[in-house]
């Protein structure tokens, strides 16, 4: 399972690392940026193109022409467009959310900037987001912090904060549930 983990991830690194180059040399990484994570928020509320991209039901052809449709929706085209099209030709759409994390990276690091993704129970404010990339940004000796942020309703309340290979969780989901372990090992 882990060697499956390390090959997509791999996959996910060569494909961002050749959008990151052709969008640098076009000068379009912000707009690739922006257009991916259009695409990823899309992603995240949509069951059916979660489907879609991660099942192996459809074939390279349905995929294609369904993702087509999902892009002209959203307004997504250029480098974007065609860098998500290859994937579903190329069979490789289930690895798309790692690729666009991979991508964040790399144009992070071109920045000089930390990602951080933070996920809540509800979407978060422009100040809330603000307040956090500052408290993030003193946590982290000062680095300037890209907040991503995610909506996952079943952590009830708090937030997972993720930056670099550490990772804070503080959801209400996760300190009920250590409640419920201590309260077994009572008994």
């Amino acid at each position: 399972m882990a060697e499956t983990a390390s090959i997509v991830s791999g996959v996910a690194r060569r494909y961002a690392s050749a959008l990151f180059e052709v969008a640098l040399e076009g000068g379009a990484v912000d707009a690739v940026a922006g257009a991916l994570d259009s695409f990823d928020r899309a992603l995240g509320e949509s069951a059916d193109l979660r489907r879609l991209v991660s099942s192996p039901v459809f074939s390279a052809d349905e995929q294609a022409r369904a993702i087509g449709a999902v892009l002209s929706a959203l307004g997504i085209g250029g480098y974007a467009a065609n860098f998500i099209s290859l994937a579903a030709r190329n069979r490789r759409l289930f690895v798309l959310p790692g690729m666009i994390e991979a991508y964040r990276q790399l144009v992070a690091a071109h920045r000089g900037e930390q990602v951080a993704e933070v996920v809540s129970a509800h979407t978060l404010t422009e100040d809330q987001v603000s307040s956090l990339a500052t408290a993030l940004s003193g946590a982290t000796g000062g680095k300037q912090i890209r907040i991503v942020p995610k909506v996952d309703p079943s952590i009830i309340g708090g937030l997972i904060v993720k930056v670099g290979s550490r990772m804070i969780d503080t959801s209400l989901k996760t300190k009920l549930t250590s409640l419920k372990v201590a309260l077994k090992e009572v008994r």
